[in-house]
């Protein structure tokens, strides 16, 4: 496997500035996930690392070498689409065996099947191998594109959102999946998404990009936890970070400075009566979702979301009481204010 290094990597397509003098190391057995709404530069970042796309300005390096003189073919690494990109006309086996038998790393049939039988068990496609790609699930065709990656044993595999077609149940379980092949392996890998599920799940670190610049960078609980700013901060949590000005909660203590209060739903405690420095906030609708209710209040006329358990005795209407418990605290100018 192999380190990346990005050095103030710059690329433009017209007027338009995808990726703005990005620094990042991936090291060696890493899995690091970009995260970022479309549009963000995700997959030109991994374009540019492939070879497909060549930077303006900036360095790139693969493995320590320069990566400006290396062809794709050159730069040893497997790139994952969104679609699937499978042979319609080939069985699973030709599509996984096919990148053995191009003229770069061709292999001989024995050290072919051999391989190709253990990707198909490590994915749970080996009673497939059989079948024409276009009589498999969308789950089944994803893993054929992964697999397909796999049997090449790269120094880097780059992933451009590649479980955002399948659904729920399926996500779910390839996120496993990936996990455990990539600590199997101790691959190099790149991941670009915008689901956030993905992004806490499986990075070692996570990158968020705002318009081709990479924000912040680091392990998903300090993203988390210390966003830099409020962009980084609406990238992870479910309910959405809830921001309020910091005049909703004047009685609640705060740094110097703050304009915006950033309350996760961990901050948020809800109570049937006064608790000292609250605010008096109006049940709007609950969301029933089993094991937990969604919360929807009005404070004044600011709107919050926050988890509550559902044993919690509320109707719509109620009056309740919030205070806050180690909320996040932000400038005028978007920064985080530590609290």
């Amino acid at each position: 496997m192999a380190e990346i290094r990005l050095e103030a990597v710059t690329k433009r397509f017209g007027d338009t500035t995808a990726v703005a003098n990005v620094d990042l190391t991936v090291q060696d057995g890493e899995f690091v996930v970009l995260l970022g709404p479309t549009g963000a530069g995700k997959t030109t970042t991994l374009r540019l690392i492939a070879g497909l796309e060549k930077p303006d300005e900036g360095r790139l390096y693969i493995g320590g070498r320069d990566a400006a003189p290396l062809s794709p073919a050159e730069r040893d690494v497997a790139f994952v689409f969104q679609q699937y990109s499978l042979y319609p006309h080939l069985s699973v086996y030709e599509n996984l065996a096919f990148p053995l038998r191009s003229p770069v790393r061709r292999r001989d049939e024995a050290t072919i099947r051999k391989t190709v039988e253990r990707v198909a068990s490590m994915l749970r496609i080996e009673k497939k191998l059989q079948n024409r790609a276009t009589r498999l699930s969308g789950g089944e065709m994803q893993r054929v594109a992964i697999g397909r990656a796999l049997v090449r044993s790269p120094s880097i595999y780059l992933m451009d959102e590649p479980l955002s077609s399948l659904d729920a149940k399926l996500r779910s379980d390839m996120r496993l999946e990936l996990q455990h092949i990539q600590r199997d392996l101790g691959a190099t890998m790149l991941y670009v998404t915008h689901d956030q599920i993905e992004a806490m799940t499986m990075a070692t670190r996570i990158g968020v990009l705002d318009h081709g610049r990479l924000v912040q960078v680091g392990t998903p609980r300090e993203i988390y936890e210390a966003p830099r700013n409020v962009y980084v901060a609406t990238r992870l949590g479910m309910p959405s970070i809830n921001l309020l000005p910091a005049a909703a909660f004047a009685g609640q203590p705060m740094p110097p400075g703050a304009a915006t209060i950033g309350a996760r739903t961990e901050h948020v405690v809800v109570g049937r009566t006064t608790q000292g420095r609250s605010a008096a906030a109006k049940v709007d609708w609950i969301e029933h979702l089993g094991d937990q209710n969604h919360l929807h209040l009005s404070l004044g006329e600011h709107k919050l979301v926050t988890l509550v358990d559902p044993d919690m005795a509320l109707s719509v209407g109620d009056a309740v009481d919030l205070s806050l418990k180690g909320a996040l605290y932000f400038g005028a100018d978007g920064e985080r204010i530590a609290a």
